[in-house]
């Protein structure tokens, strides 16, 4: 409750959705898809372990809880212009943070995730899946807060689509917000091949935007010729070398600058081996090539570059936590929604720690998180997962716990920043 009314969070989604004709508003039945994330409940229908918790009811101002056909409903009849505002409404959370933060920096990382199901929902479709091929899916693009550990905002898309798909106007817009309302900061991305065009890049450099963007090598057979013919590499370490080039596709107009990579890896032998004689490997090298505008040396954009694998636990927090590899409805709305309502989740525990705590590192050249972050799973278990029950002493409502010096420290910890 205190995290909430320090973010006006109820206000806001509100705001979002109409009220809706039936026995619960619509922005409750949202709140409440949210809160049923949090507590660690993965499917509509686990709304009936909690049904009867005083404590849920309290934080969402209702007498009884909805059931699951409720939630399926209403999540089915949203429109598409009321899930427009909750998005913007999810992105604009985030927005005010780094605003509060006065960041000098900020890292924007893009990056898409395969959402699973076997029913055939609205907008799915089925497409490259290599942990269950055949499984209709959704494929949303997520753009990510490297500093706060945050999701910006998601571009949701059905499951047969390339990672580039509609990407050029989403990642655009996102960085354009971004510069819009941190004018003052320094905004930097990093992605992957897939996003390698000269769209992408001509835009970035217009808008004075830092990049570092992987070459995709199977669209450029012309870069192998390069590296093979290549004598002389320039060392980084032990393991890596590079060299600089000039090089750029025939199509482009303009020029980058584009860095070469190899590092010396292990290889497994496939063939029989005598492991009492020797180690089976031998040694090889791993290419890849860059292109960005930064003009810093190759040390430190090699580093910033490889930092984008922050990204990937995010994702994956956001997936295993906020449980977004789960399609709960048919419509595409109502899904969307419950990917919004899990982002929002995730942020929420971002905005909690970051509220309460210190910052605890500087910025660093993979530019990690700034804060030291629990995730949802590790709150839970400290602190939300709690036995207690509510009584009226003196007529005073109040929460009693069983005594746990560490429990009631952190959750004074959280409730003194918080103002509660």
């Amino acid at each position: 409750q205190a995290l909430f009314e320090s973010l006006n969070l109820k206000y806001k989604i509100e705001r979002c959705f109409s009220p809706g004709s039936g026995q619960y508003a619509v922005n409750k039945i949202i709140l409440t898809l949210i809160i049923h994330i949090v507590l660690g409940y993965r499917r509509l229908q686990d709304i009936k372990y909690y049904h009867d918790d005083l404590i849920v009811k309290r934080t969402l101002g209702l007498q009884t809880l909805p059931s699951a056909s409720t939630l399926s409903r209403v999540l089915d009849n949203l429109q598409e212009d009321e899930i427009e505002s909750y998005r913007q409404a999810s992105e604009k959370l985030v927005l005010d943070r780094l605003q509060k933060e006065n960041l000098c920096r900020i890292t924007v990382d893009f990056d898409g995730t395969v959402q699973n199901t076997k029913r055939h929902a609205e907008g799915t479709a089925v497409g490259f899946n290599k942990v269950k091929k055949g499984n209709r899916s959704y494929y949303p693009l997520l753009c990510t807060i490297a500093q706060t550990g945050q999701v910006l905002d998601a571009h949701h898309r059905p499951g047969n689509v390339h990672d580039s798909n509609g990407a050029d106007q989403f990642i655009y817009n996102r960085l354009l917000q971004l510069k819009k309302t941190l004018p003052q900061v320094i905004l930097e991305t990093r992605m992957d091949s897939a996003f390698f065009n000269e769209t992408i890049v001509d835009k970035l450099n217009d808008e004075n935007i830092e990049f570092t963007i992987s070459v995709p090598f199977a669209r450029f057979t012309e870069l192998k010729k390069l590296i093979e013919g290549r004598k002389r590499w320039r060392h980084l370490d032990n393991t890596t070398s590079y060299f600089e080039s000039d090089w750029k596709p025939k199509s482009w107009d303009g020029s980058c600058r584009f860095i070469f990579i190899r590092t010396l890896a292990k290889k497994q032998k496939k063939k029989p081996i005598q492991l009492d004689l020797f180690e089976p490997y031998e040694y090889g090298y791993e290419f890849k090539v860059i292109v960005t505008n930064k003009t810093q040396r190759t040390r430190t954009v090699l580093k910033f570059h490889n930092g984008r694998g922050s990204q990937e636990g995010i994702i994956g927090e956001v997936k295993s936590h906020c449980f977004q590899d789960y399609v709960p409805v048919q419509s595409l709305n109502g899904n969307k929604a419950f990917l919004f309502s899990g982002i929002i989740a995730h942020n929420l525990t971002r905005e909690l720690q970051m509220e309460s705590n210190n910052k605890e590192f500087n910025t660093s050249e993979k530019r990690r998180p700034l804060w030291k972050f629990s995730t949802l799973e590790t709150l839970r278990k400290k602190i939300i997962q709690r036995a207690g029950r509510v009584i009226r002493p003196q007529g005073k409502l109040t929460l009693t716990m069983g005594v746990n010096e560490a429990v009631e420290n952190e959750i004074m910890h959280y409730l003194g920043a918080l103002g509660g």
